[in-house]
């Protein structure tokens, strides 16, 4: 299967649902060959977006650019985009290597011509000893590399996968994205993937596009959006963050580099921001213990200790802290969320 990369660019990109703004005029350039997942909570746009892409939702308004082509008004078909959809959508009732060929079917390929391309993506993706059985008798991650083959079969540029790990258990999950990413990476071409997950866009993704009531809230690469969120719904939603208000400025701070001293070490203490602030909760994690901490003025922070950090303080709850941090490895927020800067109705 030679297939090319493309590029894909969406230029003030939106969709309404009548009065409901699903997504609201983003703009978005993805280079040929990344791997690139719309993250964001239910509600955020990001399926909406997809479909777009795919030509299964019409744009209200804005532009679809694949490679050097506007396909914004074109079918599907006419994309060079594929899409592995969260249900798998697998025939019942035709076998595997059927299910994979028949796109090609529906071009009027001839079978043998078919099925032999059908052979060589389920040997990608190493089904082709299941080639004769039908949908039912396979597992749920069996079912999904069919899925993956069936959507390469018209050799896209692009594969759009939406949500393709969401039904499988949290072992197979991780074995499978594992494998996407491998799949990728020999195939060449641009995969976008939505996912809710932020482990998974963490994992998988070279640019990740975090989105919040139907815009862009930050993009870039996944250390990138971890060390450096711009505002308080990417720190939150990330995950491992505290959101520190210290006076008219807020902060996000990494839970592993918060430094707690007992009150009598304040001296000690290097220069730079500090709150005082009361242990509320200890929680044994295997790598680190989590210490939680009641602050005045913000909500509950939570520092990241190694057990050798925690053994030789030994806090408890009721303990009081001076909790502080380097200021070079704190991200400033802005106050009000790119998302929110115009009120307005959201849908998935």
């Amino acid at each position: 299967m030679a297939t090319k990369a493309a590029a894909l660019e969406l230029v003030q990109l939106t969709k309404m649902f009548g009065s409901v703004t699903a997504v609201d005029a983003i703009n978005l350039k993805i280079p040929a060959g990344s791997y690139c997942c719309l993250l964001g909570p239910s509600g955020c746009g990001k399926t909406s977006t997809l479909r777009m892409i795919a030509g299964h939702e019409y744009a209200t308004s804005g532009d679809i650019i694949v490679g050097p082509k506007n396909v914004t008004d074109l079918p599907p078909a006419e994309r060079s985009t594929a899409m592995m959809f969260q249900s798998y959508a697998l025939f019942p009732h035709l076998s595997v290597i059927d299910n994979v060929a028949f796109a090609l079917k529906m071009k009027g390929v001839a079978k043998a011509e078919r099925h032999a391309e059908a052979r060589k993506l389920l040997e990608l993706v190493d089904m082709q000893a299941y080639a004769a059985r039908l949908p039912a008798q396979l597992s749920g991650g069996q079912q999904q590399r069919v899925a993956l083959a069936r959507a390469l079969i018209t050799s896209p540029q692009i594969l759009l996968l939406d949500e393709p790990l969401s039904a499988l258990d949290p072992f197979l999950r991780l074995r499978m994205r594992t494998e996407l990413k491998k799949l990728q990476r020999e195939l060449g071409i641009s995969f976008i993937h939505v996912t809710h997950g932020q482990d998974e866009a963490m994992a998988l993704a070279d640019i990740v596009v975090l989105m919040n009531g139907g815009r862009i809230e930050q993009q870039g690469s996944p250390r990138d959006i971890f060390n450096h969120p711009r505002t308080e719904f990417t720190a939150k939603f990330i995950g491992g963050h505290n959101v520190i208000a210290v006076g008219d400025d807020t902060f996000a701070v990494r839970n592993d580099r918060l430094i707690l001293k007992a009150p009598a070490k304040v001296a000690t203490v290097t220069d730079g921001p500090s709150i005082p602030g009361i242990v509320n909760e200890v929680e044994y994690q295997g790598t680190y213990v989590r210490v939680a901490i009641t602050v005045e003025g913000s909500p509950d922070i939570s520092a990241q200790l190694s057990e050798s950090e925690f053994d030789t303080a030994n806090y408890a709850v009721g303990d009081h802290v001076l909790v502080s941090w380097d200021p070079a490895q704190a991200s400033l927020l802005k106050t009000t969320s790119s998302a929110t800067l115009t009120p307005s109705k959201t849908a998935a």
